[in-house]
C-alpha cells in the first residue's frame, strides 16, 4: 500500500497548476511569487470519510470580525486522503500534517501568522482592559494557545486567545484580581480537559441557538457601552450595566474633547478599513507588478487595521507629549519581559489575612461552569464553521482537549481563560493559511512584543483601545434573529428574550435562565408528543415520536376519552412506527390502557413496532397484547377498512394551552 501524500512511481506526477491562489478570495498575490504548489492537507479525525460534514443547525457565536469575503475552499491537489478506517492515524494531530509539510506552504503560513499577530496584539491590550486586568495580562494570554493548538488542534484556521465574550465573563468572576483570573483559567482548563477525556462534548448541544444569540447580542451592547466611558474620557464609572448607563449619561458634561475626537476618529477609520476590505476585488495574477503591489498594500492595511489605528493614535499621543501637553488618557507603563513560568496561586494575600483556595472557588461560584462551557461552545462552533467552509473535518473531542490543555498551560504563564476567536480565525483563513503552523508565527510575534515593545505601549490612548473593542463586538449583535424566529418558530423567542434581558442584569443569570427555559420547552415537547387520530371502524392512533414516562398519562387519557366517547365505542389500533424507544413507566401506562379498554369490551393492538420496542413489550408479557407488522396486516385481521378514514390532530382542552407553535 502506498503511503498517502507520496508520489506514484508508476505514473508521471501531475504538473503543478500555477495560480491556485486565485481561489483564495481577498488574498493578494505576493509580488514575484507563484503559488502553484501542493495544497494544504485536509484534516480529518480517525475513522472519518473524505467528504465534509455539513454543519447545518450548529449555533455559531457571532464573531469579532465579519468583514471581508468568506474563507474559500482550499484545494487539495496532489494530496491523497488517508483512509481512517484502515490505516491507523497518529494520536497527536500535528503528526498528521507535519510529515507531509511542503516548503511551498511556509510563506503562506508565515503571512497568515503575521496578519493574525498584528490583529492579536492590539486586541489583547483592549481585551485586558475589558476584563478589568492590567494590560500585560492580555498579552500573557495570547501566545500559549497558539503554540498548544499547533500541536493538538484539528482545524488549520482556528486561533486561540482572549476574546470579547471571555473577557466579559472574566470581568464578572475574577473581580479585577489577576490571581482570580489566572486560577479561573486553570480550573476552566481542567474542566475542559476532563470533558474531552470523558467525551462529554454532547453537553454543549443543550445550549440552544436562541440562548447563544440572546447572550451574544446582550454582550455586544454591554461591552460597547462599557467602552463609552473611555471614548468620552470619563473615570470612576461603575461596572454594573444599569448604573453604568445612568452615571455615563449623568456625567456627559465632563467629556474630554481630546479623547472623544480621537475615539470617534478611530471608530470611523476602523469602519472604513473594514468596508474597504469587504469590497476589495480579487487579486489578478496577470496584472502589472505595480498593481499587484498596490493591491497587497491595501489588503495588509485593511487586514491589520487594528494595529494600524492603534499605532497612528500612539504617534499622535506621542507628538502631543513631546509638545508638553497631553489631551488623551494614556495606557501607561506595562511591565517589560516575558511572564514567569509558575503554577497559579491557590491562595490570595489580602491586607487583613489570606483568602484560601476553597474561598476563592466559592467566590467564583457558577463562573466555574459558565466560563468553561462558553469557551468550549465558542471554540467548537468556530472550528466546525470554518471546517465546513474549507472542506475538512475536525474532531470535537480533540478540540476540547486542545482548549483544556491551552488553558491549563496558559495559567502557568499568567493567562486568563481563552477560547477560539472568530475575528482572528477569519483573518487567518482569508490570509491563505495552510496548516496550524501559522500559529507559531502569531505566538512568536506576541512574545516579541512582550520582550521588546512594551515600552512603546505607554503612549497608546485608551480611547483608541476602546474603539478597537467596539469595532470588534458590534457585529456580534444580531438584530435579524428576532424577526427570523418570529417567522419560523415564535416559541423560541421566549428563551431568546429571557437570556437577552437577564444578561443586562448579570451574565450568569441570563445564561442559566435561558438554558432552563429551553430545557422546559424541550421537556414539554417530550411530555406532549404529537398524536393524530384516524376515525373509522376502529380508532387509529399515530404517535409522532418516542414514548417516555411524562407523556404516557396524556396518551392514556386522550385515547380512552376518544375511544369511549365514540358512538359506538371503538377499539384502538396504536401505530408505533415512529416510536424508537420506550421506558418502564410508559410500559406500565400501556398496561393500564389495555386493562381499561378490556373492561369496556374493547381491544388495543399495536402495529409498526420497531425491534427494540417490540422486544420490551414482549418481555413485559402484557395480558391481551396484540401486534401486527403493519397497518395492512391489522386491517386484514380485524376486517376493518381504514383507507378512507379522515385524519385529524388529536385535540383536547389540556392540549390547548395557548403556547405558540
Amino acid at each position: 500500500m502506498r503511503r498517502p501524500g507520496r508520489s506514484d512511481p508508476g505514473r508521471a506526477e501531475p504538473r503543478a497548476v500555477p495560480g491556485w491562489h486565485r481561489r483564495l478570495r481577498g488574498v493578494p498575490l505576493l509580488p514575484g511569487t507563484d503559488r502553484g504548489a501542493p495544497a494544504p492537507p485536509r484534516y480529518r479525525p480517525r475513522g472519518s470519510r473524505s467528504s465534509p460534514v455539513p454543519t447545518a443547525g450548529v449555533p455559531l457565536l457571532p464573531g469579532t470580525d465579519r468583514g471581508g469575503p468568506a474563507p474559500p475552499p482550499v484545494p487539495a491537489r496532489g494530496v491523497r486522503a488517508m483512509p481512517g478506517s484502515r490505516c491507523p492515524r497518529p494520536a497527536l494531530p500535528v503528526l498528521r500534517w507535519l510529515p507531509r509539510y511542503s516548503r511551498a506552504w511556509l510563506p503562506l503560513d508565515a503571512l497568515a501568522g503575521l496578519a493574525v499577530g498584528l490583529t492579536a496584539v492590539p486586541q489583547a491590550l483592549a481585551y485586558a482592559e475589558l476584563a478589568g486586568l492590567p494590560l500585560q495580562y492580555g498579552l500573557y494570554s495570547s501566545f500559549m494557545g497558539c503554540f498548544v493548538y499547533c500541536l493538538l488542534g484539528t482545524a488549520k484556521d482556528v486561533t486561540l486567545g482572549p476574546t470579547a465574550i471571555m473577557s466579559l465573563l472574566v470581568s464578572s468572576y475574577a473581580f479585577q484580581q489577576p490571581a482570580y483570573a489566572v486560577l479561573l483559567a486553570f480550573l476552566s482548563g481542567c474542566i475542559q480537559l476532563a470533558m474531552g477525556l470523558l467525551r462529554l462534548g454532547f453537553l454543549l448541544d443543550f445550549i440552544s441557538c436562541p440562548v447563544i444569540k440572546g447572550f451574544t447580542s446582550a454582550a455586544s451592547i454591554t461591552i460597547s457601552f462599557n467602552q463609552v466611558k473611555n471614548i468620552l474620557g470619563l473615570q470612576g464609572i461603575p461596572r454594573q450595566f444599569f448604573l453604568q448607563v445612568y452615571e455615563t449619561l449623568r456625567r456627559t458634561g465632563e467629556t474630554r474633547a481630546g479623547d472623544a475626537v480621537l475615539g470617534l476618529s478611530c471608530l470611523a477609520a476602523l469602519a472604513g478599513l473594514r468596508a474597504m476590505k469587504s469590497h476589495l476585488p480579487q487579486a489578478v495574477p496577470t496584472a502589472p507588478l505595480a498593481v499587484r503591489i498596490s493591491h497587497l498594500i491595501v489588503w495588509i492595511c485593511a487586514t491589520a487595521r487594528n494595529a494600524l489605528v492603534v499605532l497612528s493614535a500612539g504617534l499622535v499621543a506621542y507628538s502631543f507629549q513631546v509638545m508638553g501637553c497631553q489631551p488623551f488618557r494614556l495606557t501607561g507603563s506595562i511591565p517589560q519581559g516575558l511572564p514567569a513560568f509558575q503554577p497559579p496561586r491557590f491562595s490570595l494575600a489580602v491586607p487583613n489575612g489570606t483568602v484560601p483556595f476553597p474561598s476563592m472557588v466559592q467566590d467564583m461560584g457558577v463562573g466555574l461552569a459558565v466560563v468553561p462551557l462558553m469557551g468550549l461552545l465558542e471554540s467548537v462552533a468556530i472550528a466546525k464553521a470554518f471546517a465546513s467552509q474549507n472542506g475538512y473535518r475536525i474532531d470535537p473531542n480533540q478540540e476540547l482537549l486542545a482548549l483544556g490543555v491551552a488553558n491549563v498551560l496558559g495559567s502557568f504563564v499568567s493567562s486568563y481563560p481563552i477560547t477560539g476567536s472568530f475575528g482572528r480565525t477569519a483573518v487567518n483563513a482569508q490570509s491563505g493559511v495552510c496548516t496550524p503552523a501559522g500559529g507559531l508565527v502569531t505566538g512568536a510575534l506576541v512574545l516579541l512584543s512582550l520582550a521588546y515593545l512594551t515600552s512603546l505601549f505607554y503612549y497608546i490612548p485608551k480611547a483608541a483601545l476602546a474603539a478597537v473593542i467596539i469595532s470588534a463586538v458590534v457585529p456580534m449583535f444580531d438584530a435579524g434573529i428576532f424577526g427570523t424566529l418570529w417567522r419560523v418558530k415564535r416559541l423560541d423567542l421566549v428563551p431568546l428574550c429571557v437570556t437577552f434581558l437577564l444578561c443586562f442584569w448579570e451574565v450568569q443569570y441570563g445564561i442559566v435562565a435561558g438554558v432552563l427555559v429551553s430545557g422546559l420547552l424541550l421537556l414539554y415537547s417530550i411530555a406532549r408528543p404529537p398524536i393524530k387520530v384516524s376515525e373509522g371502524a376502529v380508532l387509529l392512533v399515530q404517535l409522532g415520536s418516542s414514548l417516555h414516562f411524562p407523556a404516557v398519562e396524556h396518551l392514556r387519557a386522550s385515547v380512552c376519552s376518544r375511544a369511549l366517547a365514540a358512538s359506538p365505542a371503538r377499539s384502538v389500533l396504536l401505530d408505533c412506527s415512529h416510536v424508537s424507544s420506550i421506558d418502564y413507566t410508559a410500559l406500565l401506562g400501556l398496561a393500564e390502557l389495555l386493562q381499561e379498554l378490556h373492561r369496556h369490551g374493547l381491544s388495543l393492538a399495536f402495529c409498526g413496532l420497531q425491534d427494540p420496542v417490540l422486544q420490551v413489550l414482549l418481555s413485559a408479557d402484557l395480558e391481551g397484547f396484540q401486534h401486527f407488522p403493519s397497518r395492512e396486516e391489522a386491517e386484514r385481521s380485524w376486517g376493518a377498512e381504514l383507507g378512507g378514514s379522515r385524519a385529524e390532530p388529536l385535540t383536547s382542552t389540556a392540549e390547548s394551552t395557548g403556547l405558540i407553535q
